[in-house]
């Protein structure tokens, strides 16, 4: 192919011993003309590409189909009232609407009411206390700089708002609806140069006040990139405040009396631990942590005495197990009015519930009515009841809710599916296990058409291994018009996720990161080994950490896969910390100021992986512009580099978009994105089938 030129710059670093090469360094500037040029001429050469691909219009008509199925979200219950999402066929992003308890429903937040051009994601809610007023924030172009709005439910009449630099904020409302507590970044002429995404801190506010006057509760002097979170117990006593360096696995917890002096008090700091604390409706404060316990627990203390804080004075409601990762846990009464805990256990990628004595004493029951899948979380009213509401979805059941009842402890019944549009196809599901480079099994999802032969085909392979994310079972558009098209669809549990607790996330961050792409690998040669694929037949694909998996993949073993799609991408692990916001990435993958952790980054770095003459497999590079945390420059450095040192005939490619970002985005944007995405893999793989 003719690539767009590209100068390559002998520029060349001495970076605590190493010579760092970085030839497409001014690729990084997207004001640059010499970028402007480049850009447009990639533009051309993509859409040239991906106008080409034979089974483009096949993808496009079958995802418009599987991707309009529609999603519900579990409910949230506010007195009396219940409120969730809800996306139908032929909706572009979904409503937030209120069930009344006569049964009424009314949509309260429709962003594209909000923004017709579809343009505008609803970010976060949540109601009051007494579920008369919602707050809720509100991006536009894919930034996530979430204004934050509150309303009253009743009138539907906004109370507040917008207030702006509310990214990433949780809520917790004060009873009665006129206070609440809040997280905000400082004022941009407040803070260095090159830090307006950091410096948050938790505020207290009154509904209609101007937030400039807002009290200052926390974060003064603290570390300029914690994230916060915040909690307040209905009664309104307890105010529980956490905050976490970046994106580390390990936060500080401070709880104030505000019925007495206020003052936050250390619960936990200086540990290297998660724990999520809240008081209940008991009086009790709650604890589910994984303090020496990796696998996570639920403990309880007592909020008034700092003597029964200590982790050797808690005690135990949901003890570590042996081999399930606790995630969610939700509060419920059982029929003999007794205080019990409905918890979510992941067990090899697969979720699981079951039902705990609130004293401590045991288990109650399994919940075997749950089929095999995820569960995306689990609520029940605060001030209690006998009835829980569990979010389900598998690899062929878009986003539903389930309902538990304490009556029938073991069971469950369907409370609102959510519709489907088209015909979903038949799948099977196989899990397996390959072989890590070091001897670690690592668990893989192998999802095809029901009936097909059993002989090699086109594969897609999809990882991600990082962050403490799971990859459990869920309903993917993508996934299902793949397979629809006679090709498999497989999904790894990398080393870097949580499938198996904090351990199995520690042996893929910093020094460990190499496990991840020895893992990835694994599985890969496992599929072709057991005879899912062949290599000509494979293709990986990831985004954001997933695309630098997939990136370090085809720079390391250019030879395991024929085709790769690498979507919002981490690439230069040099200067990754540098943009976007990558300062909170370093307890994950380390910091090049370390010379030391400089090394490890050097090590998988792709960026600067790429050897001349190497015949690279096909990479379609997706990104974003509006992009706010990983910046579209390190997918046009590697493209660029791929462009100029590989000696396949296989195309090379950038698509970018405008006007999105790294997360949430209008349905339609999404038909065409996965639409090309997988054109482009079934060219590299050969698959020919026009999908039924």
């Amino acid at each position: 192919m003719r690539y767009p030129d590209a100068e390559r710059l002998d520029l060349v670093e001495d970076l605590h011993g190493h010579r760092v090469a970085d030839p497409y360094r001014w690729l990084e500037d997207p004001d640059d003309p010499r970028t402007a040029t480049w850009t447009a001429a990639q533009d051309a050469l993509a859409a040239d590409v991906l106008g080409a691909l034979p089974l483009r219009p096949a993808f496009t008509a079958r995802l418009e189909q599987l991707v309009h199925a529609g999603a519900v979200g579990v409910p949230v219950h506010r007195g009396g009232r219940a409120f969730s999402t809800r996306r139908d066929p032929g909706q572009e992003h979904a409503v937030l609407r209120v069930r009344e308890p006569d049964g009424t429903v009314r949509v309260l937040v429709d962003p594209v009411a909000v923004d017709p051009s579809g343009t505008t994601t609803l970010d976060a809610w949540s109601p009051s206390w007494e579920g008369d007023r919602l707050a809720y924030q509100l991006s536009t172009g894919g930034d996530e700089e979430s204004r934050l709005y509150v309303l009253d439910v009743a009138t539907g009449e906004r109370l507040d708002g917008p207030v702006d630099r509310c990214r990433y904020s949780p809520v917790a409302w004060l009873p009665g609806g006129e206070e609440l507590f809040y997280v905000r970044r400082l004022a941009p002429d407040r803070v260095p140069a090159g830090e307006e995404q950091f410096h948050r801190r938790v505020w207290r506010h009154r509904v209609g006040a101007d937030p400039d006057g807002d009290a200052l509760v926390h974060g003064e002097g603290l570390d300029p990139t914690n994230y916060y979170g915040v909690r307040t117990s209905a009664d309104g006593r307890w105010l529980v405040v956490s905050a976490s360096a970046g994106t580390a696995p390990r936060d500080d917890v401070w709880l104030a009396d505000l019925s007495g002096d206020g003052a936050l008090r250390e619960f936990q700091a200086g540990v290297d631990a998660q724990t999520a604390a809240w008081v209940a409706r008991d009086g009790r404060l709650w604890l589910m942590s994984d303090r020496g316990t990796p696998r996570w627990r639920l403990a309880v203390a007592d909020p008034a005495d700092p003597a029964t804080w200590a982790p050797e004075a808690w005690r135990d409601v949901v003890p570590e197990s042996d081999d399930g990762v606790l995630s969610d846990v939700a509060l419920v009464d059982g029929t003999d009015g007794s205080l019990q805990v409905l918890a979510v256990h992941s067990v090899d990628a697969t979720d699981r519930l079951s039902v705990w004595a609130g004293d401590g004493s045991g288990r109650l029951a399994e919940v075997t009515a749950l089929p095999p899948g995820s569960v995306s979380g689990v609520s029940a009213p605060p001030e209690g009841g006998t009835t829980a509401w569990v979010g389900y979805t598998d690899f062929a059941t878009p986003p539903s809710v389930l309902r538990w009842e304490a009556a029938r402890p073991t069971a469950l019944a369907e409370d609102e599916r959510a519709p489907v549009a088209g015909e979903v196809p038949d799948v099977t599901v196989v899990e397996t296990h390959a072989t890590s480079r070091d001897g670690t099994p690592v668990h893989l999802f192998v999802v095809s058409r029901a009936g097909e032969p059993d002989t090699p085909r086109p594969t897609v392979l999809y990882g991600y291994g990082g962050f403490d994310v799971s990859l459990t079972p869920a309903y993917s558009a993508q996934a299902l018009a793949w397979v629809a098209a006679g090709g498999v669809w497989a999904v790894a549990n990398l080393r870097g996720g949580s499938e198996h607790g904090e351990e199995w996330h520690r042996a893929g961050m910093r020094e460990r990161k190499q496990n991840v792409f020895d893992d990835f690998a694994a599985a890969g040669e496992h599929l072709v080994a057991q005879g899912w694929t062949t290599h000509r037949q494979l293709a990986v694909m990831g985004g954001s950490n997933g695309g630098l998996l997939v990136g370090a993949t085809l720079t390391q073993r250019p030879d395991l896969a024929a085709g790769v799609v690498c979507s919002a991408p981490l690439l230069d692990m040099v200067r990754y910390e540098r943009f976007g916001l990558g300062r909170t990435w370093n307890d994950e993958y380390g910091t090049a100021d370390d010379p030391v952790e400089l090394g490890w980054l050097l090590g998988y770095s792709p960026y600067h992986g790429v050897r001349d003459g190497t015949a690279y497999p096909a990479v379609l590079f997706t990104t974003f512009e509006s992009d706010t945390r990983v910046d579209p420059l390190h997918a046009r450095k590697l493209a660029a580099a791929l462009q100029a040192a590989t000696s396949a005939e296989a195309p090379v490619v950038l698509r970018r978009e405008t006007s999105v970002g790294h997360g949430a985005r209008a349905v339609s944007r999404t038909v065409g994105l996965a639409a090309d995405q997988l054109a482009f893999l079934a060219a590299a793989t050969g698959l020919t089938a026009p999908g039924r």
